[in-house]
């Protein structure tokens, strides 16, 4: 396993997983799925797992659901190698659940965001723990968790880590009057083709950041970069799911830039993680050693 980790912060949810189903809920009417699965879940953490799968030491840095849901992570954070020595049980009642809907390759989200989405002590792991720890990148994992902690970029830069920070839809967000200046202090920003055009509608283009990787499904992805773009496709593949595909994608990418391999390559590792993840149920379930995708 490399020395060199990554540090995944962000919102750390307990996925209930409906698939199977042949429509969209609607008020009044029912509908049934034809399977529900439990499933830790959250960029966070899916991105975080598909870290560990490719061999590079995985932390994650959040806030735990509570009990029963909190062991269905910490189960999941076992078997998938991701470390949470520096995350924290809710001081409240919090369940931080996400419903989960997904139906022919698309998906839909019901989520219950409550309390705080890092531990109180994150600046303390940050500027005392990460020293000596092999931690060498911070990985965001939404938009609303830089908005709640705006320090977070200049206390991992302080630390020497290098940052980067996927979008997570959230209108509020990504009509923030400040996010354009936070997505440009971080190394590399991940948002999806959706999430990019309403930022643009926002007046923030493809070059807000050092860095910017726009994921495009089944189409692969385009990263911008000093005025210039490269573009990686993606291989077609049966789809299952798509829940975490963008995040699993951003460990691929994130994996293979840490090793300074060029952006051909690194949209290459990230479309053949996000192409894996559409053919599994859950974010990040039932993972196997991806070091051979290296």
């Amino acid at each position: 396993m490399s020395n060199t980790g990554v540090l995944s912060a962000g919102r750390i949810y307990c996925d209930l997983n409906f698939s199977g189903i042949e429509r969209m809920p609607v008020l009044g009417q029912e509908v049934f799925a034809d399977e529900l699965s439990l499933h830790a879940g959250g960029g966070a953490f899916i991105t975080a797992a598909y870290v560990a799968a490719l061999g590079r030491a995985s932390v994650l840095m959040g806030t735990l659901p509570v009990q029963p849901f909190a062991s269905i992570i910490e189960h999941e954070a076992v078997q998938r190698g991701v470390g949470l020595h520096y995350c924290s049980m809710p001081t409240q009642a919090a369940p931080q659940l996400t419903v989960a809907m997904s139906m022919a390759g698309e998906r839909a989200f019901l989520t219950s965001r409550q309390g705080a989405a890092l531990p109180d002590n994150h600046a303390d792991i940050l500027q005392s723990s990460i020293g000596g720890s092999g931690i060498r990148h911070l990985h965001i994992g939404e938009l609303s968790t830089l908005l709640e902690y705006p320090q977070l970029v200049e206390l991992a830069q302080a630390a020497g880590l290098s940052v980067s920070l996927d979008c997570a839809w959230d209108d509020a967000c990504l009509e923030h009057s400040h996010i354009g200046e936070l997505i440009a202090q971080v190394d590399i920003f991940l948002p999806n083709e959706i999430e990019m055009e309403q930022l643009r509608a926002n007046g923030i283009d493809e070059y807000c950041a050092a860095l910017t990787v726009v994921k495009q499904g089944a189409a692969g992805a385009t990263a911008h970069v000093k005025g210039r773009s490269v573009t990686g496709s993606a291989e077609p593949v049966p789809v299952v799911d798509t829940i975490g595909a963008g995040d699993a994608f951003n460990a691929g990418f994130i994996t293979a830039w840490l090793q300074k391999r060029d952006l051909v390559a690194c949209l290459s590792l990230g479309n053949a993680c996000g192409a894996l993840a559409v053919t599994r149920r859950g974010g990040a379930s039932d993972l196997p050693d991806l070091q051979y995708l290296l």
